[in-house]
């Protein structure tokens, strides 16, 4: 028999591995889905991974553990960010591994057929994801946008103008809730104007992401009691923000996630500094000082 170099042993091993924790994970997500469609597509992929989990303990002649860590980490993931989302994280692994099984193959023809499978895995979750919380992705976007161009606009001006945490917090959220508020009424209006069934689902998940957005920028000026230091995180807070949810929609959605990014971000922190410009402005001309 030709001798298996340990690289090729070594990645049978974390192949190996990698199948038990996704059998898992897979598993673990299927039950919180309410598709039975979805769910029973998931529990068959589920079980592909364990049938490949059992060839390579049988190439090994030892079964391996699951990654309990990484079965946390995505449980956590799937919780806050949604199956989609996880699942395309999982499949942009597999793809990386396209080049290992090819190579193991040269030793185990069986990988061929396990590559093969992973693929159809992709095709088949590619077709069933229909994830209600992506529908409503124009809502969010509308809501989010608005609240961090026109809010750290706000918090920016008002931060020059008044210099006093407690002021700026306090007028940043009553301006804050009113917004939420008006944004969240436009936007069933607008959408009941179209007749669609679900205006109302559209305006919560507006007013939620504006509501959300609000917090986290006034925060800071609720925690710290300088106001430039609370400028500065607040302003930090709107580009993570941005970040974190163009990198969601781009995964899950197949956007350009540059692109979008540079230009939410270069919009809300223009309005910003243009807005703190004019808190400047404000307090000389008018000579307030609180």
């Amino acid at each position: 028999m030709t001798e298996i170099p340990k690289t090729v042993d070594k990645q049978i091993r974390k192949m190996q591995k990698g199948e038990i924790t996704e059998y898992h994970i897979y598993k673990r997500i299927s039950r919180r889905i309410k598709n039975e469609e979805n769910k029973k597509i998931l529990e068959t992929i589920a079980q592909d991974e364990y049938k490949h989990f059992k060839i390579w303990s049988n190439v090994l002649g030892f079964e391996a553990k699951p990654n309990r860590l990484k079965i946390l980490v995505f449980a956590i993931i799937n919780f806050f960010f949604g199956y989609t989302f996880t699942l395309k994280i999982m499949e942009s692994g597999e793809e990386d591994a396209q080049n290992a099984y090819e190579e193991i193959a040269n030793y185990y023809p069986i990988a061929t057929q396990i590559m093969h499978d992973e693929d159809t895995h992709e095709e088949e979750l590619l077709n069933m994801l229909n994830e209600e919380r992506l529908n409503y992705v124009g809502s969010m976007v509308l809501g989010l946008n608005d609240a961090l161009v026109e809010l750290s606009g706000t918090l920016a001006g008002l931060t020059f103008a008044l210099a006093n945490t407690t002021l700026i917090s306090l007028s940043g959220l009553i301006t804050g809730i009113a917004a939420s508020l008006s944004m969240a009424a436009s936007e069933y209006l607008s959408a009941k104007s179209e007749n669609d069934p679900d205006a109302l689902k559209s305006a919560i998940y507006t007013g939620v992401a504006y509501i959300i957005t609000v917090a986290i920028l006034i925060l800071p000026y609720l925690l710290i009691p300088n106001p430039y230091i609370s400028l500065g995180i607040m302003l930090g807070s709107v580009v993570m923000i941005i970040f974190v949810f163009n990198y969601y929609i781009s995964v899950a959605k197949n956007y350009n996630f540059k692109k979008r990014f540079l230009q939410m971000a270069a919009i809300s922190l223009g309005v910003a500094a243009l807005s703190f410009v004019i808190g400047i402005l404000v307090k000389q001309v008018l000579g307030v000082d609180v």
